[in-house]
Parts: structure tokens; sequence; C-alpha cells
């Protein structure tokens, strides 16, 4: 509950502050006194009011609104004002409902003399108070004047004195009379002091609030007499209003203790009739609205709520003024003719409001356009709304001059202009005193001094803003100390530890004395503090309070992207030490900005928040931003940091240009030629020419036909998105597959959406109508070898291929590739980029290895250094073709907004007014596509447009399709959200939607049903939807690992505008970007001239090192240094070497730079224990590790976690955390608020998690991967994608962990990681019952499978008859009949229930094994397979152990068959059975041979599916020592719970025989041979 000043709440709505804006939550709004409508506050209710009733009607949520007033005459007007149901809601009572009677006495003086007058009427005063004290009843006397009040009451016991009754006045001797004297006597007020004893009091606003509410409590004690009601009116100032009157005599009559009240008014004679006749026939209250019509208007624009005059005037509707003007049109000047012509008002509301805004424009408060009636708000009008600036004056009493004049010799350090007679010298002289902290004695002074001290803060924090906002450094600057000044109450010059109010006055001079400064005290020991001080035990306070001055030490480094713009990285590091009593508990504020000293100019401002954890942990807070740079080169620019809150915290970075080297000048664009447009028919084949609908390839694809077609020239094609360049990638693969026949074409796409809609489009037109065989090859779909062998065209992802392509030597599929066709190329620049770069770099490796080149081409839009890239893609003047962004094959028209505010929910939310603004002036009819940053703002920003339609006449108008046939599509869509926009023809799409939904939604929106489609950044390069509108809402997203919002990469932004344009249905595109107001500059630039691609290898080099290192294909440093000149990087470094903080160019720099970074990248590498120097310090040999790294495409960092981590005895939990700490998953995003999610999940989980840690991403994997096992419910469903983000790399990553502790050698925790891996595909912890893995099947079924095991007796079940524990059990039992499965689960499930439970038990595998061992032995002349006994027989018998010689290799031959073949398997369906899983799984097995009693690993196998029949074969070796010796085998599912197997091993182990070592080694010698 809020108890707030109108004033007060109307500044708090005024702001669209946090995405759930107070106002919104709102549920009750009680206006006390409503009546004061009439007064000059009146129009600050009316539009709070207005705004209220205007925000329930488009966002349709109910707040409810009580009014409570005096009795009113025109009680129905106001009534209609708030919305009230007169019938239901009004209640209206007049004064006979009066708890307590009321008499009213009106007393008129008739001289006209003033001093006689004044003298009548305090006899007459006199006089009466004596007669109701005598009854012993309290009174209170009302006056005009705040000097009155204590005038009057001097007057009242001097007469008292005079006529010897000052004893019926003096309070009673009671109880509690004495601990109250004390009390006032404390007080600094002294005629209060002194009147107190005679039984009066005072009370009027100049008073200090501690004395009023003193005063007030004694009174209602009883200690003063004083409550009938005099009015001593003056007849010389304004009349008092009739509901002062009337809220006066309400005071009259206490409920509790009186049956009746008195009231008396003292006038003068001739005003008595006007009161009499007001009190008795009341005149109806007005509205007050016109007055404060401008600055009400300017905070509804600033607030977005309005933004034409069609709005305003409809905004108007809802005021007071609106329904007086209606019922009494000539108070407001409108004549009787004007109101018959226009009963609603409507051309007068729209005078009104042109008239003001006129107004505020020529302020420069909003931007008016007459002609549309647009209004927008400006910096200006934003700062004036929310620091409620209007002109009020203060004038200068007579009485007051003396004092000021003390004050203005005491407490003023700045001379005060104006002196003391005039108003603004008064304010300042005032102003002075409060910061100089000075006492004020007259009351009135008092009262201004508060009001001068609470307005100027807000006055000075609105200049400062206008200042930012103008960009001038030293007046922003000035003001921001100004701000604080008046904040602290302290001068900027005097101490910094002025702050802290734990220092005494004494310490603080000495300080200011011996001047030391707090760097000074930051160097100083405790003690010496103490000595110089003269008081030995403050040194530690001292000490400690100079610690904790919020202050920080600034880094900067710079990188220039062109001639013209330099992208800054600040380092911030906090260095004090926190204290919630000192700074709270959140975080301390700083302003930051850079500024050109010559110039006087600031380039770039921000407002950044350094955060409680990070000053407690010293964690650097990253600032990235662009500033301008000019040529010449200035010297230097300055960076300032300034705290918002504390005098004395700054800090200033210099920004140096003395080495600045600036980036080459880029060369120009490819003209597009004017050429005849060139027939499909060129292509030669009808094969080919029948894919394409059109009959001519388009202005771009003609140009660059010849090379393609014709040529095997690399090619690198820039050009704006939608020009068609996939067109061009297929005519490069007609190539190939007109000459090389038998070769491959790889297309590379960056995302897996990307590779998607290829294959969907590519599956008909390539492999269905050309016969050529086309494999996806993605993370979510490994097809196996010989598929990829046999394929024409393969599409994958950039790391996958780089995956496949890192063995290359070895598979011979990746060197028969001919072509590599790479889109959107221009990601180098990315994050993703170093693997593309990789990709090429080994692409020209390989091809200038073996002697066959491989083509590359390149798709990209329009770049600025594609000179660089085509020579890094070793293209000469042939086969750059870089067009201009403005050769789109539609033309694109954008409009780039704007917006203040420094948080980001907020400002998003004030972008969506705007949003729909623009759907409603560029695109009314025609599809829109929006852009947002998260799932979240796809729904907070549906739900507000869909607000703002419901103010529509036509809300479903961006519905294009019939009512019913959309509720049958609504009623398929999962996502509850979804349902409610579709309905208004509004679609979302994100990763977060079920698969089907999306589906819906993009057909929905392909088909023009409905009109706009929200869409989250990545859909801008996934599919191909464009439409007429695009609106990119906020160009910065969230990002979990860096915790703060980031800019999207510049490419994003041009690929969500290249969205927009139909090439079929539009002449020209729109484009809307709305950012944030101070990148503006930087994005009117970048839209326009092409942005600069450069490497990020940098960051990563190691990892790919490595999988060369691993490869064999770098040996030495000197190969290292080689395979970087093949990198874009090198290139990029040449060019722009500032960038990659590279001194200068010289041959020698270069090399050295090279080197160091081979150098550090191969010290990571060693660390890591990836690979190893050998002692001529220069060949480089890979280890173990090093392998499994690049392998399984896991971070060196990850692996050398597990070399420290992993250890022989790991339990399942221990291993889950191993797991999750990866360095994979530190990508994993942690949004706004969802370590507060993370703690909460962590309730309902088993494992304990460190609870500092829940916004780590690897805390929150640990408890998604625990809910996965748990079945736990997600608390929502970005949850759910981010699960399956986990699931996808968790296999690899397990997979991995698998194979260091198998060349450890460590059994248990070999086992643990199997068991973890059927964990992660099953969903299930491993100490669940394994039939939990049945679908539909929960913990409380299991009793029926416990209930079927005592039902003794029934011959007719399979061969099983024991207690049915797990799957194994339940399989024999059921024995391949369905109808004995139904039989066990009938009572609890449906039969469909049973039919899917039945489908997945009846496809688990169920596997026979048998073992033999071959090898040689001393009987035999050559190599023999020896069956190994039955498992279970006799050990004591010899015959049961099989004979072996000690130290000697043997392979273990196991076959496996596959029992349960009957269920109708297809022949290509080798997938496993995991509904839990998110993507599809081959099923397979690990065969893990052990010791157990040593605990030591021998072998480990994997197996594949395995249909009828396989065998492996598993090498060993026998131990050293001879006896007997059991070894055991493990048969371990890679994707089921529960179906393991394992197998004892018997050796009875004799004396080695040289002969049959000898005899091993050479068959060994002999099959390495004929496989070479």
């Amino acid at each position: 509950m809020l108890v707030t000043t109108p004033e007060k709440w109307d500044v708090v709505t005024r702001k669209s502050v946090g995405d759930v804006a107070l106002s919104q939550i709102v549920r009750l709004l009680i206006l006390d006194e409503v009546h004061l409508l009439h007064e000059d506050r009146g129009p600050v209710l009316e539009s709070l009011v207005a705004r209220t009733i205007r925000q329930v009607e488009s966002t349709q949520s109910m707040i409810r609104i009580l009014g409570l007033s005096a009795t009113l005459p025109n009680y129905l007007d106001v009534a209609s004002f708030l919305h009230v149901n007169p019938y239901i809601g009004l209640f209206f009572f007049d004064s006979r409902f009066r708890p307590v009677p009321l008499g009213q006495t009106f007393v008129g003086i008739k001289s006209t003399n003033k001093i006689q007058q004044l003298h009548d009427m305090e006899e007459v005063c006199y006089n009466k108070v004596l007669e109701q004290v005598k009854a012993g009843h309290q009174v209170m006397v009302f006056v005009h004047a705040r000097n009155a009040t204590v005038r009057t009451a001097m007057g009242l016991i001097e007469m008292a004195k005079n006529h010897g009754e000052t004893c019926f006045f003096q309070p009673d001797q009671g109880p509690d009379y004495g601990q109250c004297e004390k009390q006032i006597q404390h007080s600094r007020n002294k005629q209060m002091k002194e009147m107190f004893p005679e039984g009066f009091g005072i009370h009027h606003a100049g008073m200090l609030r501690s004395d009023r509410s003193l005063m007030e409590s004694m009174f209602s004690k009883g200690h003063l007499k004083g409550t009938q009601i005099y009015d001593a009116k003056r007849g010389a100032l304004v009349d008092l209003g009739i509901l002062d009157v009337m809220q006066i005599f309400g005071r009259a009559g206490r409920p509790q203790f009186d049956k009746y009240g008195e009231g008396t008014i003292i006038t003068t004679h001739d005003k008595l009739s006007h009161y009499l006749t007001m009190l008795t026939q009341q005149n109806p209250i007005e509205s007050q609205f016109l007055d404060s019509l401008a600055d009400n208007l300017n905070a509804e624009v600033a607030l977005g709520t309005v933004t034409n005059v069609e709005e305003a005037v409809k905004w108007l509707s809802y005021t007071y003024l609106y329904v007086r003007m209606r019922a009494n049109p000539l108070v407001y000047g409108i004549n009787h003719k004007a109101f018959q012509m226009d009963p609603s008002l409507e051309l007068y509301r729209k005078e009104l409001v042109v008239e003001s805004g006129r107004k505020l424009d020529k302020a420069r408060m909003i931007r008016f356009e007459e002609r549309t009636g647009y209004f927008a708000s400006t910096d200006l009008g934003r700062t004036s709304s929310h620091f409620y600036i209007r002109y009020n004056t203060i004038e200068v009493r007579d009485e007051e001059l003396e004092e000021l004049d003390q004050l203005l010799s005491n407490y003023c350090q700045l001379p005060a202009i104006g002196g003391v007679e005039n108003g603004y010298g008064k304010v300042n002289i005032l102003l002075q005193t409060y910061i100089g902290r000075g006492e004020v004695e007259s009351f009135s002074l008092i009262s201004d001094l508060s009001y001068v001290a609470q307005n100027a803060a807000r006055i000075v924090r609105a200049l400062f803003e206008i200042a930012l906002r103008k960009r001038w450094p030293a007046m922003t600057y000035r003001l921001l100390t100004l701000c604080k000044v008046i904040d602290k109450r302290l001068w900027g010059f005097a101490h910094p530890l002025r702050q802290f109010p734990n220092l005494s006055h004494v310490v603080l001079n000495r300080l200011e004395e011996k001047k030391l400064t707090v760097d000074k005290l930051k160097e100083m020991r405790k003690d010496e503090i103490g000595h110089m001080l003269h008081h030995v035990n403050i040194g530690l306070t001292v000490k400690q309070c100079v610690h904790q001055i919020p202050s920080i030490t600034m880094e900067a480094s710079i990188q220039p992207i062109t001639r013209t713009v330099l992208r800054v990285r600040l380092i911030v590091t906090p260095d004090f030490h926190w204290n919630d009593q000192v700074h709270g508990s959140v975080g301390e504020p700083w302003w930051l900005w850079v500024e050109d000293p010559i110039n006087d100019h600031i380039y770039h401002s921000e407002y950044f928040l350094l955060q409680k954890k990070q000053v407690v942990t010293g964690e650097p807070q990253h600032v990235v931003f662009t500033i301008p740079i000019f040529e010449p080169l200035p010297s230097q620019y300055y960076i300032k940091a300034v705290s918002d809150r504390w005098l004395g915290a700054e800090a200033v970075c210099i920004i140096n240009f003395q080495n600045l080297i600036l980036p080459e000048r880029h060369p120009p664009h490819t003209e597009l030629l004017d050429l005849q447009p060139l027939p499909v028919t060129a292509l030669g084949n009808r094969e080919y020419e029948s894919l394409y609908k059109f009959t001519h390839f388009n202005p771009i694809q003609t140009q660059i036909f010849h090379t393609l077609y014709h040529t095997d020239t690399n090619v690198l094609l820039g050009a704006p998105t939608g020009s068609g360049k996939t067109i061009a990638a297929e005519i490069a693969m007609f190539r190939v597959f007109n000459k090389y026949p038998a070769s491959k074409v790889v297309y590379i796409a960056p995302l897996k959406a990307l590779v998607r809609e290829r294959i969907e489009d590519w599956k008909i037109r390539i492999e269905e109508k050309l016969g050529r065989k086309v494999v996806e090859l993605t993370g979510d779909v490994t097809p196996d070898m010989r598929a990829i062998a046999q394929a024409d065209l393969i599409v994958t992802t950039p790391e996958k291929w780089d995956g496949v392509s890192r063995s290359w030597q070895n598979r011979s599929y990746v060197q028969k590739v001919a072509i590599l066709i790479i889109d959107e190329i221009h990601l180098l620049g990315e994050d993703r980029g170093p693997v593309l770069e990789v990709i090429v770099s080994r692409t020209n490796f390989i091809s200038s290895h073996t002697s066959k080149s491989v083509r590359v081409v390149g798709l990209s839009t329009a770049l600025a250094n594609a000179r660089d890239l085509a020579d890094w893609l070793g293209i000469g003047q042939v086969g750059l073709f870089n067009f201009r962004p403005s050769v789109r094959p539609v033309p694109l028209e954008v409009h780039i907004n704007g917006f203040p505010g420094q948080h980001y929910c907020p400002r998003m939310a004030s972008m969506n007014k705007p949003t729909f603004q623009a759907i409603r002036s560029h695109s009314p009819a025609k599809p829109v596509l929006i852009f947002v940053s998260s799932r979240r703002q796809t729904r907070l920003t549906a739900l507000d447009l869909i607000a703002y339609l419901a103010t529509e006449d036509n809300p479903k108008q961006w519905l294009h399709q019939d009512e019913r046939e959309i509720e049958a599509i609504i009623a398929t869509v999962r996502d509850s959200n979804l349902k409610l926009t579709l309905a208004f023809g509004i679609g979302m799409h994100h990763a977060g939607l079920h698969e089907r939904d999306r589906k819906t939604v993009e057909e929905l929106f392909i088909n023009c049903k409905i009109q706009v489609l929200i869409a989250t950044s990545t859909l801008a390069w996934g599919v191909n939807f464009p439409a007429h509108l695009v609106v990119v809402k906020g160009t910065e997203y969230y990002d979990g690992k860096s915790r703060r919002y980031v800019d999207y990469p510049i490419t994003d932004v041009l690929q969500m505008m290249g969205r927009a344009g139909r090439p079929q249905f539009d002449d020209q595109g729109k484009a809307v970007i709305l950012v944030h107001d101070i990148k503006k500059d930087f994005y009117k630039k970048f839209l326009y001239e092409p942005f600069p691609v450069e490497s990020s290898l940098l960051s990563v080099l190691s990892d790919h090192l490595n999988a060369e290192i691993a490869a064999g294909t770098i040996s030495s440093r000197q190969d290292a240094m080689d395979y970087i000149t093949w990198t874009y990087f090198f290139r990029r470094l040449v060019m722009n070497p500032s960038y990659y903080s590279l001194e200068d160019i010289s041959h020698k720099s270069i090399n050295k730079y090279l080197s160091n970074l081979v150098e550090r990248s191969l010290q990571d590498l060693e660390c890591s224990y990836c690979m190893e120097i050998k002692e001529d310090d220069q060949t480089i040999e890979p280890l173990t590790y090093g392998r499994i790294a690049s392998y399984y495409y896991l971070k060196h960092q990850t692996i050398r976690m597990f070399k420290e981590r992993l250890r022989a005895e790991l339990s399942i939990h221990e291993l889950l955390s191993i797991l999750t700490d990866a360095e994979e998953y530190a990508e994993l995003p942690v949004r706004h608020n969802e370590d507060q999610l993370n703690s909460q999940l962590a309730q309902q989980l088993p494992v304990q998690v460190n609870s500092h840690s829940y916004d780590s991403a690897h805390t929150k994997t640990h408890l998604l991967l625990q809910a996965h096992f748990s079945h736990a419910q997600l608390p929502c469903s970005d949850y759910t994608t981010d699960t399956k983000t986990v699931l996808d790399n968790a296999i690899r990553i397990c997979q991995a962990m698998l194979d260091i502790a198998a060349s450890e050698g460590w059994l248990i925790t070999a086992l643990s990681i199997c068991n973890l891996v059927q964990m992660i595909v099953q969903g299930r912890w491993l100490h669940d019952s394994s039939l939990l893995t049945l679908p539909h099947v929960e913990q409380q079924n299991l009793y029926l499978f416990r209930k079927w095991a005592n039902r003794k007796g029934k011959g007719d079940t399979g061969c099983y008859n024991g207690p049915i524990e797990g799957l194994p059990e339940l399989i024999a039992v059921c024995n391949g009949k369905e109808s004995f499965f139904a039989a066990i689960v009938g009572q609890d499930f449906q039969s469909s229930q049973i039919a899917q439970t039945w489908s997945f038990l009846s496809h688990l595998p169920v596997l026979e094994v048998g073992m033999s061992v071959k090898g040689w032995w001393d009987e035999s002349q050559e190599q023999t397979e020896r069956p190994l006994p039955a498992v279970g027989t006799n050990l004591r018998e010899e015959s049961n152990w099989l004979n072996v010689h000690a130290d000697q290799e043997y392979v273990l031959q196991v076959s496996l068959r596959r029992i349960n073949l009957g269920q109708q398997r297809r022949k290509q369906d080798t997938k496993a059975q995991a509904p839990r899983f998110p993507k599809m799984k081959d099923e397979g097995w690990f065969l893990v041979m052990g010791e157990v009693d040593h605990r030591v690993l021998l072998a480990v196998k994997r197996v594949g599916y395995v249909r009828n029949h396989t065998s492996v074969s598993v090498a060993f070796y026998t131990p050293e020592k001879t006896g007997k010796c059991i070894y055991t085998l493990y048969l371990m599912s890679d994707s089921y719970l529960g179906l393991d197997q394992q197998y004892d091993i018997h050796l009875n182990v004799r004396p080695a025989s040289i002969a049959a070592q000898v005899n091993t080694e050479v068959s060994d010698l002999v099959t390495e041979l004929s496989l070479i």
C-alpha cells in the first residue's frame, strides 16, 4: 500500500519505469478529498484519473477508483468523471448525516476602521472562546496567516490576563503533564514554549514537523484548550473558499465526546451575506485544468500515451474539464451557438490541443507537425515531464529581510545575485544556507527553505540531464556536482570524508587544516593518521571511511573499425570496500562520458551501475561503445567517470591517439552493369532450367553467371539480402555436377535453421528432380559414413564440417570435395567466425598439399573490406563481386528513432507505442515483422500491441481470416500466450515454442492470414519470411555470460532490415529501427556504409591450433607460424594493426607479435595437457588429451578441468558436477532475475548446489540436468529450450570423459560415466526403478508390477515367475506378448497408453552374448580360437578355467545377437527409444573390460546398433604373474537404463611362452603391412 500526494503519484506514473510499471500493478486507487478539483491542485487529480482510466481501457486490467470528498452540489459530474456507475457506486450524504449536529453562528463586525475591526474581532473571538472553555470544551481558532497564529494567541492570553480569567485556560495538572512540559521545553520554538503553560498552542505550516506533531498530540490529550471553531476572517485578504469553510466546520464536534458541535464565523459585516448564501445554496465546483493543459499534455506525450492530435482530443474527453464544459459551457468561454453546433465539443477540444501543442513546440518540449497532427517527444520535454518542472514563484516577506542579511553574511560561500530584496536572490541565499547547514529562525523562512531545497534538487537534476543531452562536458560536470552538493548538503570543496556521519567535526576540521586529501590518507597507516589528528583511536575509523568512498580504476583499449569510427573497450575495476550501511545493498551508480577537450564536446555518455557483488569480488565491469574520430587526429580524448551520489568520487582515463594507426581506406564497390537479363536457358540443361519458376536471372545473377558457370575460380559475392544469392550457389553447384560428377559439393550455412531450410528445398529440387543425393550433417542429424560417402551434396554447419574435416587425411570423402560454398561468410567477424576462418584456411592448405584444388565460393552481404577477404580466398581480378547495399531488388526506406532511458526494460516498453504507430502509418494492411531480443520481449510486445488494438474501432484489423477458421487453428496451438495473440492477428516466433506451433505461425504469416509476426533476432538469419515493414525493436540483447546488455552485431541488424520488401509484391520496403538514443549516430552511419569484417580468431586460437596438432598438420613452432599466415586474421592484422594492438607493421614487429601469439597459445595447450614441446624446443608432439579435445570438439580448458578433477572412483553426483563445469556450458544464458528462479528450482531438487552461484551458467546447467532426471516442473518455457541446449552437448562431453577414464584405466569412473549417459538419454536417476523409463509409468504405478509377482500358480505366463524389479524381468514375464503386459497394467492405463508403452517395451534390445578367446598357445602352431567355459559352472573344476600364457596379448571375440527381433523393426530403424531426449540418437553399446579386484579398466570398445548379429573383438593383455584371475566384461547400453549385463572371464595364467609372444607380435606386423 502506498500513501502519497497527487503530485508525487503523477510524477511516478509519468515515467514508464520498470517493465511492470508501478501503475500497472495497482488494483485500487483511493482519492481522498476529490472536491479539490476546484482548487489549483485540481488539474493533477484530473490528469491522474484520465491516465488511470485510459490505462484500464487499453490494458483491459481493472483498476478500481474510490473517490472520497466533502458534500458537493454537483456530485453527479464528479461521479461521471470518475466513471462511476450512478446506480451502484455513487453514495451522497449531505449535512443531515453529520454524526454530530453542528450549530452555525455568523458574527459580522460593523466598524469600517481597520484597527477597530481587528480589535472587535479579537474581542468577539475571546468571548466566544471563553464561553466554550467554561463549558469544559476544547476550542480551535482558525486564522488566515502564519504570523497571525501567534498574534491571535498572544492577544487572547493578554485579554485573559486583563480580565483575570486565565485560570479557565490553564491545563489540568494531570499525571502526564510534567512529561509533556519537558518535551515542550526541548523545542526550539520560543513562542510555543511561552504559551504552553497558559494552555494555548499554535500550529501552522511554517513550523518544524516535530513541533507540529507535538502540538497535535498535546491537543488531543487535552492539555490545550482550544474544538469549537472560530474563523476570524480578515476582510482585506482573499476570501476563504466555500470548501475551506466547510472543511473547517467539519472539524467541529468530536463524535467520541460531544453530542453537539458549534461553528462560528467572525467576519466583516459586508461579507456576512456572502458566507450565508454560500453555506445554504452551494455553487458547483468547476475544473481548473485549462491552466495547466500544456504541462499535462507534455507529460502524456513524453509517456507515449498521446502521439497525435486525435489521441490528445480523446484524452481530453477523460478529464473533469470535459464533463464540466458540456454541463456549463459559458464558464469556459464557449458560447451557446458553438455548443449547439458541436455538442461533443470535439472542435473546441482540438483547438485547445493544437494551441497547447504550438506552445510546447515553441518551447522545444515536443515536435508538433501540424500537417499530420503527430507529436514527438524531445529530450527537453521528457526531462521536464520526469522532473516535474513548472514555474512556481516565491515572494519575499518584509519581516524576513534582516534575517536574510544575516544568512547572507554567515553561510553564503558565493555572491547572491539580486540581494535580499528579490525573489531569486532570496532563493539563492536560502539554497546556500541549506547547503551550508545553516540555522533559520523565522517560521516562514523555515518552510521556504525546505521548499527551495526540495525543488532545487529536482530542477538541478533536470538541468544536468539537459546539459548532458546538449553534450556540454564542463557544464554537465558542474551540474552533476551541484546535484550532489544539494543532496549531501556539502560544498564541493569540503573534505569528501564529511559524507560520513560517524566522524566528528573536530576530526574533519583537522583533516581540512592539515590538507590531508583522500589519496594521502589511503597511503598512510592508521596509526600515522591517528597521530596527525592528535586522536590515536580515530585512525582506524578514518582509514575505513577513506576506503569506503567509491573509487574505480579504468583501463581503455581502442580498436579502429574504420577511419572515422573507434571502438572503445573500457574495463572498470571497483577499488573500494563495500559496506551496506553506507552504500545500500544494490549498487553504486556512475555516469560516464567521453569528452574532447579541444572542441568541448561529449561524444558518448552512459549510466552504469557497479553492483555490490562486483565490488565485493572485485570483478571488473566491461563497457563497450563506439565514438567518432576525425582527421587530423586529435591528441587525446578523456573518459570521465563520476559517481552519481558521492562527492569526490570520480576517475579519468586518457585515450591517447599518438600510436594509433588507422586502417586502410576501402576499395570501391563493384558497379552493377546495365546488362540484358540472361534467360534461364543459358544453363544449357533442360533439367536445371525446370527447377526455376522464372524465365530470366536478375541483374546481379546475370553479371556473375559466366564466372560461376564457366570457370573454376574462387568467387566472393557480396550483395544485399534478398538479391538471390542462393541461386548463385546453385549455379556453381551445377558446374560441379556437369564437370566433376564424382566429386562432392559442401554447402555451409551458419545456423541449423538455415540448413533445415536448404535441405527442405533441395531434397525436392535436387534430390527428387535431379537425382543427386543430398545429406544433412548437423549436431541434430549425424548420418552414417556410408550415406556421407554416397552423397553428392552435403549441407552442414561450420562447427560440424570443422569437426569432420579435422582428420582429412584418413577420410576419403573430405578429399573428394570439389567445391565449398559458404553462406553468410561475413559472419567471420562474429563469435562463430573463427570456425569459418579455420575451415577455409584448412581447405586452402589441403588443396596446396594434395595438388587438387577445391573451389571456394563465399556469399555475403555487401562488405566494406571485400578486397581483404578476396585476397585471403585467393581471388584475383576475376571473381570478386561486391555490390553496394543499394542495389537491392526492392529499394528500402529506413527510419531510425532514438529512445532515452538508462534501463533496458522500460526503454523497450516505451518503444511499443511507436511500434504500433509505425505499423499504422507504414504498413496498415501489409505484413510486418518485428524483431525483439528475447522470448520474453516477444510476449510483452505482443500483449502491448493488443492493448493498443483494443482502443481501436476494429481491434481485429490485423487478422485476415475468418474467425471460425482461426479458432479451429488456435485450438491446436499449445502455447497459451500464442492462443491469445493469434486471435488478434499477431504471431510470435522464438525457440521456446513447440515445433508444431512454430510451423503453424509460419504458415499463417506466409499466407498473410496474420499480419504481424514478432520474432527473436535469430529468425532474421533463419527462415526467409520477407515482409513489407520490418521493425527492429531495440538493438541490444542480454548476454548471460557477461551479465549485461550488449549490442547486436551490425550484420544482424542489416540482416533484419534485409527482410523488408518482398520482391514479388512490393515496390519498396520499409525498416524502422528503434535504438537507444546514444547509439543513434552509430547506426545512422553503418546502416548505409558497410561495416568492415575483422577476425575474431585470436580468442580461440589455442583450440584450433590443438586440432591441427592432433591431426598432425602442425608438428613444430614454425608450422604453427605458417598456419597463421594462411588465416584471414593475418590479412587483417596487416591492414588494421591497431585493432589487434600491434604497434607498427614492420616485418620485425609482425614476426615478434606472431611468435608471442604462438608461444602463448602453445603454453595454454601445454598447461591443458594437450601437447608437449620436445627437448629441441621446436617439435610439437600431440598427447592423448589433445586428441580427445579435438575429436570431441571440446575447448582445451574443459579438458584441463577433466584432467585435474576426474579421479579413479567417482560417484554419479561428482561426475554430474564435473560435467556441468565444462567450459562449453559457460555460454548458457542466465537471463534477468533467473538467479531467483534457479534458487527456487534448487529447493525442489535432490542434489545440493553452491547457494552463492545461482547466477552462474554452470549451476543453472546442473539444476537443469537434475530437473531432467527428476521430471521436475520447470519455471518457464525458456528453461525447456535451455535444457535442450544442455542435453545437446552433454553426450559428447560424457564421451570425452569416458575416453579419459579409459586412457587412465579407471574402471569405476568409466562405468559411472556410462550410467550418466544412460541417465541423460532416458531422463531418470540411476537409483530410480528402470521401469520408470517406460512412457506413462510414474512412481505411483510401480505397485502394479510388485503386485504381479505375488500371483503364484499361474502356469500360463512366460518362463519367468520372480518379482518384477526392472525392465529385464518385465520383458521376460511378457515374453513378447502384449496381452500379458496389458494384464499387468490394465487397471491403471487406457488402451492407447498401453499401446504406446508396449511399443516402447517391445523395441528394447535384448542381447545374447557369446565369448571366445583368440591367440597363440604353446601347443598349437597356429593362431587358434578357444571358447570360454559357460558361466555359472563349478569353479573348483580345472576345466572351467581357460589356460593362457602370462604377459601376452589375446583377443576376446564377443558375439552379440539380438533376440527380440520379432517386433516390426524396419531396416533403417537404428534409433533408440528416448522420448525425453531432444534429438534422434542411435542405439549403441559400450563394451568395458576390467579387473574388479584392482579396479582396473583393461579395454573399452564402442559398438553401434546390433541388428541380428555383430561380433566385436577386444584385445587385452594377460597379467604378468601366474595363477588364477578373473576378468569381467561389462556390456553397457548407451541409451537405456537397466539393460546392462556383465560376464566373468576365468583365466588360469601359466608361465609365459617366448614362442607364443613372438608369434603374436609377428602376426600383428603382418596385418599392419596388409593394411598399408
